[in-house]
């Protein structure tokens, strides 16, 4: 049996009794916006054991109702806008927005960010180290696990809710300006990019970190001239959007190396890093490259997450603990110091490495909300927001290294417009059984058309399909259990950033 507490002490735990309140709730909620509705409903209805996340990472709804009331309006506001899949490739809406704003993004230095897997990760641990030494950070970055003010960050804090909304009430009238010069309005991404770059400013912040929405080139952050400018690996994803191959994908996102930048590189496929040299040497930037400038040494797995030593563009930082699991994250690590080394001139105006136990206490206050991340325990629940093949496998190298599952169940709930065979079929040598799902977005794959790949990839014995999130938890959560209260069972949630997220609240997690 699942140890779920009862959803409610006034409900029965007959499932048509629990069905009738959750429905109950998501009806009363009259006023919000419906996706979200249902998900706090869940997370009403459904709570579990797990212990306390970080809460300043993932915040939670704001506890003043009008405040609530007012981010819930700029939420609905910015809905209306196109959403972060509808793309015109063009800088010049959120060009003309900078300008009329003046210029906020040219207030700082900035560490520009793009690649295909493992941005925010890198994101995250670049904001630490900055942090570290003493320097204030905004850190702007994509998608939200759970709530939209994660996305701007200030000393390694989301922003509180009354500061998202006065920032975008501040810039409102001349996004509103913008609109009605355009051929098209400004995006979702184009407002939010333009809502980051002016909070950077009046903080002030010394240093920006910024990750790509998609892309490079034209993606709405590149109005930023990079002091420093990151790749992290390159895979194929948003092949529609960004090219077919390597090649392709890699020159769009070669876009945001800039005059005299520093390109740091993390290990790429051939073709890939042939176009973000002949780009760095066509607009005169230096190149670190993991494995010859820079990267680990070596790892050993450890409670918690895993002991490092890494090769910096300084020298050599011995006995760095990452509270991460997952050889990814030990290279992602790896990229982030050596971003951070170059943004202090580490490798060309000197060649002194950073204090060791400045960068020690940096990277072991890393976390990453949604990445391999352990929210339950008796069985065991993990979450990782693994949306592309990429990604896919990494995960599933990572869950084989670090946990000793002897029945691992998987709860997939992916987007339409991925690669979602390739994701499968990354997880099936991993998974016992499937569970199958969607979440509340409208780019979210049917369950039924997603089972139907699944029993390609795996066999009709091991799916199981259960279109509504909460069904598939406790259905999966149950199957995990089958191996016995203290046997190895264990679940995994993973297929889109939104699947976790959402899983999150549902399991009590903000």
């Amino acid at each position: 049996m699942s140890d779920l507490p009862p959803h409610d002490s006034s409900a029965s735990d007959e499932p048509a009794d629990r069905d009738a309140l959750f429905d109950e709730i998501v009806a009363n909620e009259t006023e919000r916006d419906p996706d979200l509705a249902v998900i706090e409903a869940g997370s009403r209805t459904l709570r579990t054991q797990g212990g306390t996340g970080h809460q300043a990472d993932v915040p939670a709804r704001p506890a003043d109702p009008e405040v609530d009331k007012a981010l819930r309006e700029v939420e609905a506001e910015l809905a209306t806008r196109w959403g972060e899949t509808k793309l015109e490739p063009s800088v010049a809406r959120i060009e003309a927005l900078m300008d009329v704003l003046g210029e906020p993004q040219r207030a700082y230095p900035s560490i520009h960010i793009t690649g295909t897997n493992g941005k925010t990760s890198t994101a995250r641990m670049v904001e630490a180290l900055l942090g570290a030494f003493d320097l204030r950070t905004g850190r702007y970055t994509s998608p939200h696990v759970q709530s939209i003010t994660e996305r701007i960050s200030l000393d390694g804090v989301p922003i509180p809710a009354e500061r998202f909304v006065e920032t975008y009430n501040d810039i409102k009238p001349y996004v509103e300006m913008i609109d009605g010069q355009q051929e098209y309005r400004l995006s979702f991404f184009e407002v939010l990019t333009g809502m980051a770059y002016a909070a950077f400013a009046d903080a002030p912040v010394d240093v920006a970190v910024v990750e790509v929405g998609m892309g490079g080139s034209w993606d709405a952050t590149n109005v930023i001239d990079g002091d420093v400018a990151v790749v992290t690996p390159i895979d194929l994803d948003h092949t529609d959007r960004l090219g077919e191959t390597f090649a392709e994908i890699a020159a769009e996102k070669s876009g945001i190396v800039k005059q005299d930048a520093t390109v740091i590189l993390a290990q790429q496929p051939v073709d890939a890093a042939q176009v973000l040299l002949k780009k760095a040497v066509e607009v005169d930037a230096t190149v670190a490259r993991e494995g010859l400038e820079f990267g680990v040494v070596s790892r050993q797995i450890a409670v918690g997450g895993q002991l490092l030593t890494l090769r910096g563009l300084g020298g050599e930082y011995e006995e760095v603990f990452l509270p991460l699991h997952g050889a990814y994250q030990a290279h992602n690590a790896a990229v982030a110091l050596a971003a951070v080394e170059a943004f202090f001139g580490v490798g060309s105006a000197h060649a002194q490495r950073l204090d060791i136990d400045t960068v020690r206490k940096a990277f072991a206050s890393v976390t990453s909300p949604g990445r391999l991340e352990i929210v339950r325990r008796s069985p065991t629940v993990v979450l990782d927001a693994a949306h592309n093949p990429a990604g896919a496998r990494a995960t599933a190298e990572a869950v084989s290294e670090v946990f000793d599952f002897s029945r691992l169940i998987g709860v997939v709930g992916a987007s339409g417009d991925k690669n979602v065979r390739g994701v499968l079929e990354a997880f099936e040598p991993i998974f016992a059984e499937v569970v199958v799902t969607q979440n509340t977005s409208h780019r979210a794959m049917d369950a039924d058309e997603l089972a139907g790949i699944a029993v390609e990839v795996f066999g009709e014995d091991r799916v199981q399909v259960e279109p509504r999130l909460d069904d598939a938890l406790e259905a999966a959560i149950t199957l995990a259990e089958e191996e016995g209260e203290y046997a190895g069972g264990g679940v995994l949630v993973t297929g889109s950033v939104i699947t976790v997220g959402e899983a999150r609240l549902l399991l009590g997690r903000g």
